[in-house]
């Protein structure tokens, strides 16, 4: 029996929003880069926050800046009836912006818009047993992406707050891909891109870590180390931090020279946040499980959470100490101690 080979593309035939880049809208065959205008910036606004009710102030701004015209709402309707008759010109439905008490709300599917795409291509990566077929959709997860990011959007609110939350969910997306080349063994192809990668962000710890293991695990030691020795510098010279509890983990299996060839030792990726505040698509099942994982890791990493025998957890007496200062306390532990939590718990 052969796997079936996961789909990556979108129902074909229904056009098509572009965020992931320049904003455009394609039909599959012509894709058509829309021009800097007030009716754009709108557009953009709202399939940042897809089936969201975005208010008429956030718009204001984005349309306008800090000096909205008078009567704004007005103003606003009119940019929203441009944008309708932009729609009808490119078979866009009528009904797709929805006007809603206190603002209106762009609905959008993975069908109808990249971004939506690409967490869903990003989800089922996570959820993939099979570790090539979850590196394929990472990576048609991470293709959806071009440059400029919303270039031909002239709105300083958008490209100030909302722009870098989108670049994050990229970047998660490159983890990914990076991870799951470990995965399958191919970590002397990945280091040249990953170095491109940290070049590109060089504060980044996940990036900085995949690199390292990359490296040690072509036996390149010396590297690796020349790698860590980087990070730590940057680290501590640009922001006064020391490097998390993952990248000194993977420096000291490093220097003690521990076998290398397993799975990677970093923990993989978070599924990628919403926009803007839009609540996270639900994964359940095996996507779940692993995100409930990696919650657990990332606390145990944190010092909140000390890991016990059987796969359970203690809150560590650092967290209790927070709590206390914060005014409050937590209850001294039962016979079956609420704080002891079992990874199906969490998963």
């Amino acid at each position: 029996m052969f796997s079936e080979q996961p789909t990556t593309e979108p129902a074909p035939g229904r056009p098509r929003f572009l965020v992931l880049g320049l904003l455009a809208i394609t039909d599959g065959r012509e894709t058509v880069v829309l021009t800097p205008s007030r009716p754009a910036s709108l557009l953009a606004a709202l399939l940042l926050h897809p089936g969201s009710v975005v208010s008429t102030g956030f718009l204001q701004r984005v349309v306008w800046g800090s000096s909205p015209p008078a009567g704004g709402k007005s103003a606003l309707h009119t940019c929203v009836l441009r944008l309708r008759r932009l729609f009808a010109k490119y078979g866009v439905a009528d009904h797709a912006i929805e006007a809603v008490p206190g603002g209106y709300r762009l609905h959008a599917d993975a069908d109808t818009l990249d971004l939506l795409h690409f967490r869903d291509l990003l989800a089922r990566s996570y959820a993939e047993d099979d570790p090539e077929a979850a590196l394929r959709l990472a990576r048609a997860a991470l293709a959806l992406w071009k440059e400029p990011l919303l270039g031909n959007v002239h709105s300083d609110e958008l490209h100030r707050d909302q722009v870098p939350r989108l670049a994050e969910e990229r970047l998660l997306a490159v983890e990914r891909v990076f991870d799951g080349e470990l995965r399958v063994g191919r970590h002397r192809e990945l280091i040249a891109e990953a170095r491109e990668a940290v070049r590109v962000h060089p504060g980044h710890e996940g990036l900085s870590a995949l690199l390292i293991e990359a490296m040690y695990r072509s036996g390149r030691r010396g590297e690796a180390l020349a790698e860590y020795r980087r990070i730590h510098s940057h680290l501590a010279g640009e922001l006064g931090v020391e490097p998390g509890a993952v990248l000194r983990r993977l420096q000291l299996a490093v220097l003690r020279g521990d076998p290398s060839g397993g799975p990677p030792v970093l923990p993989p990726a978070g599924t990628p946040p919403a926009v803007g505040g839009a609540p996270a698509p639900d994964h359940t099942g095996a996507a779940g499980t692993a995100s409930g994982a990696l919650v657990l890791r990332s606390l145990v990493d944190a010092g909140l959470l000390q890991e016990g025998p059987a796969d359970r957890y203690r809150v560590h007496d650092l967290l209790r100490l927070f709590v206390k200062a914060a005014g409050t306390h937590l209850t001294a532990p039962a016979p079956h101690d609420p704080t002891d939590l079992r990874t199906s718990a969490v998963g």
